[in-house]
């Protein structure tokens, strides 16, 4: 904890760099993916303060649209796409994800009932091998299923009827730096 103290002692001794973020944001890209640490953003992305709007959740699952009990991910999302007026949703998994790696074994959660209730969201279940440690094809076919989740938000639909929002699903590889979207025309993920 002592080394993240002393880096936050000293951030804020650069006031000149910051003074323009108090004007507001205008990110054009909403960055959804999971909350793992592993999985840093602004790193994979090069992005600076206020060029990405984040949404990280466990597994970065999107959960069902629903009006009657709207979620924080459901505000986030109407946020970015309503209020900032985004251009590009981004839904990134990444290798070694211990939510999607849990769906694809089965592994029983009911040690961790809120994380068990959580990963139900993510229907349907991943498909994948077992003996894969990266659940690359899980967390592939996963971040398609969220994006398919993404397509019902009425806010997401209306926009991209517009031609005013683009979807993209990204799989980073933890163990090598790598990005790979999603090719609709082949229906691969290839390196960007």
């Amino acid at each position: 904890m002592q080394p993240l103290i002393d880096n936050a002692r000293t951030f804020g001794q650069r006031p000149e760099e910051f003074a323009k973020l108090a004007e507001g944001q205008s990110p054009q890209v909403l960055f959804i993916t999971c909350s793992d640490s592993r999985v840093v953003p602004a790193l994979i992305t090069g992005a600076r303060p206020g060029e990405l709007f984040e949404l990280r959740t466990a597994g970065n699952i999107v959960p069902p649209y629903a009006s009657e009990h709207p979620t924080s991910e459901a505000a986030t999302i109407e946020y970015a796409v309503e209020v900032l007026g985004v251009r590009d949703v981004v839904v990134c998994g990444h290798s070694h994800c211990g939510a999607v790696g849990a769906l694809v074994r089965g592994d029983d959660l009911d040690g961790v009932p809120a994380v068990r209730d959580w990963l139900a969201h993510a229907t349907p279940r991943p498909k994948g091998t077992m003996e894969d440690p990266t659940v690359a094809e899980g967390v592939q076919s996963h971040v398609l299923t969220q994006l398919l989740r993404l397509r019902s938000y009425p806010c997401v639909a209306e926009k991209l009827a517009q031609g005013r929002l683009a979807l993209h699903a990204w799989y980073y590889e933890v163990h090598t730096g790598a990005v790979r979207t999603h090719r609709p025309q082949t229906d691969t993920f290839e390196s960007l």
